[in-house]
């Protein structure tokens, strides 16, 4: 549920108020800039992934299977890494968090909606209100 426009105002006056009495305080407080941090792990693991090609290569090259397998574990988990750290960034400001598509693990990808109007009872009542309607038109004749 949104604030309302008179609540913005207080929190911002409250925290203003916080900033100028007690800075360090509200700094601390305020705490790292989550999205920073999210793309700062990904371009890590990116990084190490271009370890893993490196060692995986040089396996490969040398002959040496150990490597080649270290370099393809450290590949696979570094994927993995990125992926889940790039997935935690946060929406930037500009962007509500409903225009964003929630994709954690534990949410549905999607949601399925029937293409037409919702039909009541089970199957075989269907089917008799279907050979009703058709003995009524006149086409059972």
């Amino acid at each position: 549920m949104p604030l309302s426009d008179h609540e913005q105002r207080l929190l911002e006056q409250m925290e203003q108020a916080l900033l100028a009495e007690d800075p360090k305080f509200a700094t601390a407080m305020r705490g790292a800039d989550l999205r920073r941090r999210y793309r700062r792990r990904a371009v890590f693991a990116g990084l190490v992934f271009v370890v893993g090609v490196v060692m995986l290569m040089t396996g490969a090259v040398t002959q040496v299977i150990a490597l080649g397998v270290a370099g393809f574990v450290v590949m696979l988990g570094s994927a993995f890494y990125a992926v889940t750290s790039w997935r935690r960034v946060p929406p930037t400001d500009g962007a509500a968090a409903s225009d964003v598509p929630d994709i954690s693990p534990g949410s549905p990808r999607r949601q399925r909606r029937p293409k037409g109007p919702r039909n009541s009872g089970s199957f075989m009542e269907r089917m008799e209100q279907r050979w009703r309607n058709r003995r009524e038109r006149g086409y059972g004749q």
